[in-house]
């Protein structure tokens, strides 16, 4: 018998409008994304490149940030690297999704999550939800010590 997960209704009133910056190419994918963390209680926001969602990360601290590997002006690789190298953005939760399989890569830039293309609902939400309830649990060991 497996152990119960975290509470749902718990989860859902702590998480509920938790801001997701997303840095996705495809128009088809970000509507998906949207539209899958959206109806998931999350709110979204995209950026078009690698820089602007390094600035916007600085600006409005998403829970999360997903991102592709292959986005124009700073790959996502790169993105992922300063923002786990700043002291203002390292606790900033990084979701690598990409077609490449990378995910070894994504481990070495300091990614918390690699998810493997093409976009599952599921999993996304799952994933997603995973990285939260961790960041919680840790948030309160810290408080704890």
């Amino acid at each position: 018998m497996s152990s119960p997960g975290p509470n749902p209704s718990v989860f859902a009133a702590q998480n509920s409008g938790a801001l997701i910056l997303v840095v996705e190419r495809n128009p088809v994918v970000q509507r998906l994304e949207r539209y899958f963390l959206e109806q998931a209680g999350f709110d979204v926001e995209f950026a078009t490149d690698g820089l602007a969602a390094l600035a916007r990360s600085r600006e409005v601290r998403p829970r999360i940030l997903v991102t592709e590997i292959l986005v124009p002006k700073l790959d996502g690789l790169s993105l992922c690297r300063a923002l786990k190298s700043t002291p203002e953005t390292q606790g900033i939760l990084v979701m690598i999704f990409s077609h490449l399989h990378a995910e070894d890569r994504a481990t070495e830039a300091g990614a918390d999550a690699f998810l493997l293309k093409p976009i599952d609902e599921e999993l996304l939400i799952e994933t997603v939800k995973r990285l939260l309830a961790l960041r919680q649990q840790s948030a309160g060991k810290d408080l704890d010590g």
